[in-house]
């Protein structure tokens, strides 16, 4: 299989002849556009995989190249890396907005691009083919349900693998929340089939997290209020990514949720009660429990006692009183532990 097919787009000829060669040496098969409209049509006419898109064009940016992109059922799902002189965040913020999956910033090192390039080619790919996957086994006979499952449990991970590269000091989160979500889900003896759509969702419940700079997935210190706002794209971006795969599960719609709150303060949506998925709340206070009991750049592990606190004193308010009853009885009483 080639490496993959990569649309350039630049207005200055000097930085669109440098990007096509990096990209040409590596093996991508490049076709270099010089302004909007030449884009668009090469697009259209032969979607690529992948397009790497400047900002500042004259007649139409790349903010409005990106949006036309995604309006289009034939190149919606291609992803859109910025490559830009522009750092200011809120500009960030609008081109996520307009789904673009990352940012290079001018001028960039060749092999921070060419591994950005490979991360999200590979996503798409696993994305693509976990599609296929589905469309494929669910026409199958019910007999091979079972086979079906361990194939989607497999390409779930891979995903999820493939997002902790960017993130190393995260790795294996998203497995030890699933691991506690599943527990809590049992303690509330809830249906093994749900139990199983909402573990799946847990594996994956960051995987909108390839949308955020790695520089700000990894900062030692605090983060400001923009690059917060960030981070707080990720549960939207993980929707995107999931929403058109047909799970028998509410996968997509969990990993949006997963930030909500009972009280209405969570994000994206701001939804309250009942109007979370049961999967998402349980979800949402696995997700706190690991958060507290592990390392971060920012700061050492809180414990799991200031955790179990955490979730109590917020049980009613912001987390649903019967899952966190659930999961205080698991630690304090269950002799279940932190998994490894």
């Amino acid at each position: 299989m080639m490496a993959g097919k990569i649309l350039a787009v630049d207005d200055t000829p000097a930085s669109l002849r440098l990007l096509t060669e990096i990209l040409s040496e590596e093996g991508y098969e490049v076709r270099s556009a010089i302004n909007g409209e030449i884009a668009l049509r090469s697009a259209f006419a032969n979607p690529p995989e992948l397009v790497l898109l400047d900002i500042r064009m004259p007649d139409m940016d790349g903010f409005e190249v990106c949006r036309r992109l995604k309006a289009v059922p034939e190149t919606g799902d291609v992803p859109v890396i910025f490559v830009s002189a522009i750092s200011d965040t809120d500009e960030k913020v609008q081109g996520f907005e307009l789904g673009a999956v990352d940012f290079v910033t001018k001028p960039y090192q060749r092999e921070e691009l060419l591994a950005r390039v490979r991360t999200h080619l590979e996503v798409t790919r696993l994305r693509n083919h976990l599609v296929e996957l589905v469309d494929e086994r669910t026409r199958e006979l019910r007999e091979s349900e079972k086979r079906l499952r361990a194939s989607l449990i497999d390409s779930v991970s891979a995903i999820a693998s493939t997002v902790e590269l960017r993130a190393p000091y995260t790795a294996g989160h998203q497995h030890r929340v699933a691991m506690i979500a599943k527990a809590i889900a049992s303690r509330l003896d809830l249906d093994e089939n749900l139990v199983e759509g909402l573990y799946l969702a847990s594996v994956v419940h960051d995987v909108g997290k390839i949308h955020i700079p790695a520089e700000i997935l990894s900062k030692p210190g605090r983060l400001n209020d923009l690059e917060y706002n960030l981070i707080k794209v990720h549960p939207g971006a993980g929707y995107e990514i999931l929403k058109s795969i047909d799970f028998p599960w509410p996968i997509a719609k969990i990993v949006l949720q997963h930030h909500e709150r009972l009280d209405g303060s969570g994000y994206p949506d701001g939804l309250k009660g009942d109007a979370i998925l049961q999967e998402a709340k349980i979800l949402a206070v696995a997700d706190v429990i690991e958060a507290m009991a592990s390392h971060r750049p920012y700061r050492v592990a809180l414990g799991l006692d200031l955790a179990l606190g955490e979730i109590e004193k917020g049980s009613g308010r912001l987390y649903d009183p019967e899952v966190v009853k659930a999961c205080l009885w698991l630690f304090r009483e269950g002799g279940f532990r932190m998994p490894q």
